[in-house]
């Protein structure tokens, strides 16, 4: 039987949430060590990037040892939740 685990980060604005979404990535060996993928990396919308925020709630899922792992990035703005 597959081990999943199911993550959501819900934090105030500015608070390192997408940047915790972005170290896990790193950690869990994502990307290619020559691949460059700068900050935000779920933070794709051309608004998110111009001000630095996440405006839409993103998912992911990486594999750490033998677990699954579903991360969901969530908007720290009450206006976007």
């Amino acid at each position: 039987m597959q081990k999943i685990r199911n993550i959501a980060i819900i934090a105030h604005v500015d608070h390192g949430k997408t940047t915790l979404v972005d170290k896990i990535l790193h950690s869990c060996a994502v990307f290619r060590d020559n691949q460059e993928t700068g900050e935000l990396i779920l933070d794709n919308n051309d608004l998110e990037r111009e001000r630095g925020i996440t405006i839409v709630a993103k998912n992911v899922s990486v594999r750490y040892k033998d677990v699954k792992i579903n991360i969901i990035d969530t908007p720290g703005h009450a206006d976007f939740g």
